[in-house]
Parts: structure tokens; sequence; C-alpha cells
């Protein structure tokens, strides 16, 4: 085998994830203040090089409420699960007081987000029927490239595009709110991915990690992942996560994921996101980086890329999208 092949058989199979204790975050072990999930500078301070991409998971009870004082950074509240009033004052005084409608889980289809740009007071609490607790995610990046903060945006839920990726098992249904085709932002790219049971995502492996202008674009990215048992017996679902590097960049990250967890992704193919026959797997992403251009522009495994080219004869799987709505 030459060294080329080798290369690609050794960091293209699974491996032990021995990079998971860096990256990882099952629920419980990255909590900060008011927020159950925080990927703050403080919580990622011993990851070397992480600095484009935050994000904060409250769980809001009835009267219960988080703050966040954005600072330099830029933010897109998404609800997860419940209603939610946000309370924001930008920075210079202006203020906005919203109801997100949400949805009962993130499985029900899109939901209605708010976006508020850097230097701004926020305020999010649980209101109306629905959900108890309540889980909502405030999406963040440094936003320093624009002279000015990004404008207040109140986005509904008929307004996020729904995208049906793939075909086969390969099927997933992508919710795209924070791209730059629906929200204009600093540098934040924020979508969503729901893929059902027994199905693969993330795939064939890609990675964003480097400036080539019309190519690739280098990002950060944050995987928070939630999962539903389709097993009437109520089993525990799990989903898996793989992210492995290059022989220059080498990352072997293995992750059994389940409901409120974190991989983070800091270079490196990534794919796939799999589906355990009996659970379904929802992740929002979460990504910035430091160049120029804010776009999420991806370059495939060649290994795997081929994969695509199946898919033109083979059909989307029935089961979406979830929540009625292409």
């Amino acid at each position: 085998m030459s060294a080329d092949l080798w290369g690609e058989a050794r960091f293209g199979v699974p491996g032990r994830g021995s990079d998971n204790e860096q990256y990882v975050r099952p629920f419980g072990t990255a909590d900060e203040g008011a927020y159950a999930v925080a990927i703050t500078p403080s919580t990622t301070s011993h990851v070397a090089g992480w600095e484009h991409t935050r994000l904060r998971v409250a769980v809001c009870g009835e009267g219960e409420y988080a703050d966040h004082d954005s600072n330099d950074e830029e933010t897109l509240v998404v609800p997860l699960a419940g209603s939610f009033r946000v309370e924001v004052t930008e920075a210079d005084g202006t203020t906005y007081d919203v109801t997100l409608v949400g949805r009962g889980s993130v499985f029900d289809g899109p939901t209605d987000a708010l976006y508020a740009g850097r230097g701004s007071r926020l305020r999010v609490s649980l209101v109306g029927p629905g959900p108890r607790p309540g889980r909502v995610a405030l999406c963040g990046a440094p936003a320093t490239k624009q002279a000015e903060p990004k404008p207040f945006r109140h986005l509904p839920a008929s307004e996020v595009p729904v995208e049906l990726r793939g075909a086969g098992r390969a099927s997933r249904e992508v919710r795209n709110l924070g791209l730059p085709e629906v929200l204009d932002a600093d540098s934040l790219l924020v979508c969503e991915v729901v893929t059902p049971a027994g199905n693969w995502s993330s795939w064939p492996p890609h990675k964003h990690d480097e400036e080539r202008p019309g190519e690739e674009t280098a990002l950060e990215e944050i995987y928070y992942v939630e999962t539903r048992s389709t097993d009437p017996r109520g089993t525990s679902p799990v989903g898996y996560l793989r992210v492995y590097g290059t022989a220059e960049r080498p990352l072997d990250i293995v992750a059994e994921v389940r409901t409120m967890d974190v991989v983070l992704v800091p270079h490196g193919w990534h794919g796939p996101a799999i589906a355990s026959p009996d659970a379904d797997l929802y992740y929002l992403n979460v990504m910035a980086g430091p160049g120029p251009e804010r776009v999420w522009r991806i370059c495939d495994d060649p290994a795997h890329a081929w994969v695509r080219e199946t898919w033109a004869d083979e059909d989307a799987d029935p089961r979406l999208p979830m929540g009625g709505r292409r």
C-alpha cells in the first residue's frame, strides 16, 4: 500500500477516540452560571486555539430566566423546547421585547429565532404553554469584522428554509436558520440537522478548516445534540459522531452522544453522524471562523465523496421533513 493510500485508510476508519476528553462534553460537564451547557472562553480554556464560537443552553422553569451580556459577541437565540420571552437592549440603548413561539421539541419542525448584535444585553425567560422546563440555545461568535453591530432581527419560523439533503439512508433534514441567505450577521453561521432513526448524516465526511478562496472556508464548529427514542419501550436513545484529522493535523474523536451533549470540531473531517436504529438524532451546528468571507464552503473527504453520485437514483427518506413542512 502506498503512503498516500495508507494515510487515507488510517485516518478514514474509526479510531479509539483518543481526543474525546478534550473535545467531547457530555451533559453535566460544561455548565456555567445559569447555563446548563456553556461553550465559552472559560469552559474551553484548555482547548488550544478555540476562539471563534460560543454556545449557551439554558434550562428554564416557570418564572426562571437567563441573562446574557454579549460584550463583543453577536447572538442568535434558538428555542429548543418551549416558548420564550426575550428582552433585548442594544448597545445604543434601543430595546425590544419579543416572544419566540418556539416548539414542543426540536423534532417538531423549525422554530422562530432572534438575532442581537454585539454589545447587546439579553434576558430570556420561559412563557406560555409548552414543555416544563423549557430549553433555549444562545449561539454566539465574536463579532469584530464589521465596523457597526449588525441589526436586530426576529426571524419567523415560516422564513426558515428547510432542505432535504442526501438520499436513502443518508437522508437528513437541514434547517438553515442562520446562514447568509437568511440572516445578516458578522461571523456567525447556524443551522439545525435532523437525522431519522437508522440514517447517517454529515456524510460524506467533510471539512472546513482552510481558507481557500472559492473552495473552502476555515470554520470552528460546535455540535449540540438531542436524541429521541422511537422504541415504544422507551430505551435510552443514543447517536454517534466521528471526527478525524489528516496526516498533518491528526485528530481522533469517536463519541456516543445523548441529549444536551456537545462535540467540538476544531478542524478535520467530520462524519458520519449516525442515528441509532431506535433513535432520531438532532444537532444544532454553530460555526464561525477568522476569514473575511462569511460562508459555509466545504471539502469532501476524497475517499468517500463518490457516494454523492449514487443519490441521483434514490429518493429522500419519506419520514422527512419532520414537522411536515418543506
